[in-house]
């Protein structure tokens, strides 16, 4: 339950500090005094979007606290969830700063509103006038039904079945567009496959085949230097090993004089067997290399077909080539193997179906199996808020078995005949604004009870009723509030009278300035209040005698 709002620099709210206690809570005050701020402030906190217009003073930052006394309600676990700090007294603050950028807070760790709505909508319900337009929605229909039904598990089972077959069948359905799409691509994905592999390319060999081509191309240049070196070294008239052997033989001969000429001597021994090693090779290689033409011929004709494909692919080594007929292979396996893949998918969409379809009619069983008392329960409380002709039927229109919804495998109608004999039509149709709000409080007094929601808050739950049909509205709210905290904002003297405690939202006047206020009131001044409501400003004794009577009932 909701046990303090603390709110500063909210519209008309310089500061406010509101302790609340269990039972019924009543706000009463003028039209225009500030009701509408109060919810608004507790609709921030709880979540809703944050706007810089709403700051009074645009230089400072808005701050709403509430403190929450969640003992009662076994939420250690979503907070454990959360990686949030559990304690018996949960805090919520939320601040804007004058930048317009909001944070929230959870006892005191921050947290993203994704979070503090999930917590806010497990402790508090707020239903305002605009709400009862939900009734006419299918979805609060089936969640209504499916509370009364008790249908969580039920419900948590089927969602679940119902992803896990979608997902299936999205990867069936999607298997099927790729194998038709691909089996016209396989003609030419198998063409280029083919023209790739006949070529039987290897690793290394485009490096392998230019450099052979170069030799090939330039084969009489390369024998021809080859031969004068040859001649340089060692074969012509004045040859480097000659010349070399004359300077080793006169060094020789002086080694005896000087210790370094030895060395010189030696090194230079060194070289002439070097530069003979060189001569032998130069040799060898003159006997090795062949000015062949044809085979010329081959490895260029070899090397266009490779640079034909690497440009018909935007391809630029061999590896690449590979590696692309390396895809292309994998592709074609694909299709090959498209049918039997086909087939698997297709056995788990329709066991994951199977499944399904056995949870979504335990549902739809539960569903039916809850409508009557369900029908019963709100007809009765429409009979006691003076309906007594007034009759709900709910209606399951089902699908076949092969239509899936998130919610089921049904449609729901809430149906309605406010007089007796009448034909049942579309509730949403049908019910006034008056009906549609006595129709809003039975169900949300149900779910209430069915939810364990903690804090249920109700603004101008009295739209469109009166006397005798506003004292048992209240009635049913103080019935509520046995077991829940429940706040009402209201316009009328018999709901207000049946609370526990009664709030007084008034404007105060200083100056230049207009604030809203907010006080608890005591014994006196709650009868004064009511006795207003009945008569208005002027408070006369029929209106105190009237309000007392109210009081006391």
């Amino acid at each position: 339950m909701l046990k303090q709002l603390s709110v500063k620099n909210y519209i008309l709210i310089d500061e406010l500090d509101i302790r609340l206690e269990k039972g019924l809570g009543i706000i009463t005050g003028e039209t225009g005094a500030g009701k509408s701020i109060i919810l608004g402030a507790l609709g921030l906190m709880l979540g809703q979007r944050a706007d810089v217009g709403e700051l009074l003073d645009k230089k400072k930052k808005c701050i709403i606290e509430g403190v929450f006394d969640v003992r009662a309600y076994q939420m250690e676990t979503f907070f454990e969830e959360k990686e949030l700090d559990y304690a018996d007294e949960c805090t919520i603050r939320r601040e804007i700063n004058p930048e317009g950028k909001s944070r929230a807070f959870v006892n005191d760790t921050p947290v993203n509103l994704t979070t503090l709505k999930e917590l806010s909508s497990r402790l508090v319900d707020i239903h305002s006038q605009h709400e009862s337009l939900l009734l006419g929605n299918r979805s609060f229909q089936l969640n209504v039904l499916d509370a009364y039904a008790g249908n969580q598990d039920l419900l948590k089972s089927y969602k679940l079945n119902f992803t896990s077959w979608k997902q299936a069948e999205k990867a069936y359905l999607t298997l099927l567009n790729e194998e038709a799409k691909s089996k016209s691509d396989f003609d030419y994905l198998n063409f280029q496959f083919n023209e790739i592999s006949a070529l039987k390319l290897k690793e290394g060999e485009q490096v392998s085949l230019e450099s052979e081509q170069q030799k090939l191309e330039h084969g009489e240049e390369i024998v021809e230097q080859l031969n004068r070196s040859v001649m340089l070294i060692r074969d012509g008239d004045e040859n480097v090993v000659a010349q070399l052997s004359l300077v080793h033989q006169l060094l020789h001969g002086i080694k005896k004089f000087d210790d370094q000429f030895e060395t010189q001597s030696n090194r230079l021994q060194s070289v002439l067997i070097e530069l003979k090693d060189i001569h032998a090779e130069l040799e060898d290689a003159i006997g090795k290399l062949q000015l062949d033409p044809k085979r010329l011929e081959q490895v260029n004709e070899r090397l266009s077909f490779i640079y034909n494909l690497q440009k018909k692919h935007r391809l630029q080594t061999i590896e690449e080539l590979l590696q692309f007929e390396d895809e292309l292979s994998q592709k074609l396996q694909r299709i090959s193997s498209f049918e039997d893949e086909i087939l698997r998918l297709k056995k788990e969409v329709d066991d994951k179906k199977s499944k399904l379809l056995k949870s979504g009619n335990a549902l739809t069983t539960s569903r039916k199996k809850a409508i009557p008392a369900l029908e019963k329960e709100v007809t009765q409380q429409l009979s006691e808020l003076a309906m007594p002709h007034a009759v709900i039927r709910i209606a399951l229109i089902e699908e076949n078995e092969n239509i899936f919804t998130t919610d089921g495998m049904e449609k729901i109608q809430f149906l309605f005949s406010a007089n007796k004999g009448g034909d049942f039509k579309e509730l949403a149709k049908v019910a006034s604004g008056g009906e549609m709000s006595r129709l809003m409080l039975c169900i949300k007094s149900i779910m209430a009870r069915l939810t364990a929601m903690p804090t249920v808050i109700f603004d101008e739950i009295d739209t469109g009723i009166s006397g005798e049909t506003a004292a048992r509205v209240g009635a049913i709210l103080k019935q509520m509030a046995k077991d829940h905290q429940v706040l009402a904002i209201t316009h009328l003297p018999q709901i207000a009278a049946k609370g526990n405690t009664h709030f007084l939202v008034y404007k105060e006047v200083k100056k230049s300035t207009t604030r809203s206020q907010l006080r608890i009131l005591n014994e006196e001044e709650r009868l004064n209040e009511i006795a207003r409501m009945l008569s208005g400003e002027v408070l006369t004794n029929a209106a105190l005698d009237n309000a007392r009577v109210l009081l006391s009932q």
